[in-house]
């Protein structure tokens, strides 16, 4: 095989990692496919000779560099806010976003949904994520929507909300919430929060 082939066949496989990482809806995992990405393209731009193009991908990898490092750092505040069934700004968070969550939990109907309890997590004081579910007389909590905004689906609101804040839903009567499956993303992030798969529902025991 020819080295010239080979150096094409790394900056192929550099293009198609920062393509890939521009669709991702992830932030982290768009750095982290991005940064590998920019490292073949500078991997690509020293075999060829070419100081400009390894030059500036070296330079996105020490951006993305940066950027997680801020991210897994960050000193962030997080707190759980309950609104009421029918509250104004419940409703016109779910008419915004409801495309999007019919996207990860296909089954969630705003149009029919009377919850008993409905949470935004809050982080840095901004509606990052929103639980609503109902809660029967056994202490289960039937989960209809775990939503978090694209740029904050880094797997913290979720540990935040899921481990750190146990204690709330116990105060709250809960005894186990059950979720239902959704799309490929969003069953693996239940996985990831420590939900059990049984049947054709997700089960966390608190």
């Amino acid at each position: 095989m020819e080295t010239t082939f080979i150096y094409e066949l790394i900056g192929y496989a550099a293009s198609v990692l920062v393509a890939v990482s521009l669709m991702m809806s992830k932030i982290v995992q768009l750095r982290i496919v991005n940064m590998i990405g920019a490292a073949t393209f500078s991997l690509y731009g020293v075999l060829i000779g070419s100081i400009p193009v390894a030059g500036m991908n070296g330079f996105i990898v020490l951006i993305n560099i940066y950027y997680l490092t801020k991210i897994y750092t960050a000193d962030e505040y997080f707190k759980l806010l309950k609104v009421t069934p029918g509250s104004e700004y419940l409703n016109a968070f779910i008419d915004f976003y409801k495309k999007q969550m019919k996207t990860f939990q296909p089954d969630f109907s705003p149009e029919t949904n009377k919850n008993q309890l409905n949470i935004f997590v809050l982080r840095d004081m901004v509606p990052a994520g929103l639980l609503m579910g109902n809660l029967d007389k056994e202490g289960v909590l039937s989960v209809d929507l775990d939503f978090v905004l694209p740029q904050y689906r880094d797997f913290k609101i979720g540990s935040f909300l899921f481990n750190e804040k146990v204690d709330f839903f116990r105060a709250e009567g809960i005894k186990k919430i059950v979720a239902s499956p959704g799309s490929d993303q969003h069953n693996e992030y239940l996985d990831e929060m420590g939900f059990v798969r049984k049947d054709n529902a997700y089960i966390l025991a608190l």
